[in-house]
């Protein structure tokens, strides 16, 4: 959000260091213009589009069984583009696994399962924007997430390790 108002405060203050000028109201249809005029003629200059700001978010995740135990409690973290995707990386020993993060209907079919193989049934939030991580190492490794968001930055989920490994995920603070 501050490289996106940045970029509109340095072409207001470019529009008014000009003599004459106006700047043309943003429509999302089109990008937005700086109008200025010089000796009756007027001009547009077409600025860029503002880019989509990635939002760092933090999850954490807590043992559930023997086999996680023995992994420790694992942070991981999510580059969300805002956009209902993004990318997923956690460390895990001494491989890190990294994947994408997605954001999905509550119709999506197969969901709970990852929540039923840690729980042993389906412990689901009964609110909140539902997605999955899933996320790979070079070595083999792989863990599938599911999540709830339940505040912007907040929320729960499961995980489940392709060695067997349990854990509970909480986004937020």
């Amino acid at each position: 959000m501050n490289t996106r108002l940045s970029s509109l405060f340095a072409a207001v203050a470019a529009a008014l260091s000009l003599s004459g000028c106006y700047v043309v109201p943003i429509d999302a249809r089109h990008p937005p213009q700086v109008t200025y005029s010089s000796r009756g003629a007027a001009e547009s200059i077409a600025l860029p589009a503002a880019q989509p700001q990635t939002v760092q978010l933090e999850a954490r995740l807590y043992p559930v069984n023997d086999v996680a135990g023995k992994m420790g409690v694992l942070t991981a973290l999510v580059s969300d583009t805002l956009n209902g995707h993004g990318r997923f990386t956690l460390n895990a020993g001494s491989e890190t696994l990294a994947g994408e993060a997605s954001r999905i209907g509550t119709d999506q079919a197969g969901f709970g399962n990852v929540y039923r193989h840690v729980y042993g049934e389906t412990r689901l939030p009964a609110a909140g924007r539902r997605g999955i991580a899933n996320a790979a190492s070079g070595k083999g490794s792989y863990v599938n997430c599911e999540y709830v968001l339940t505040a912007a930055a907040r929320g729960v989920g499961a995980c489940l390790f392709s060695n067997g490994a349990k854990y509970q995920l909480h986004f937020g603070g």
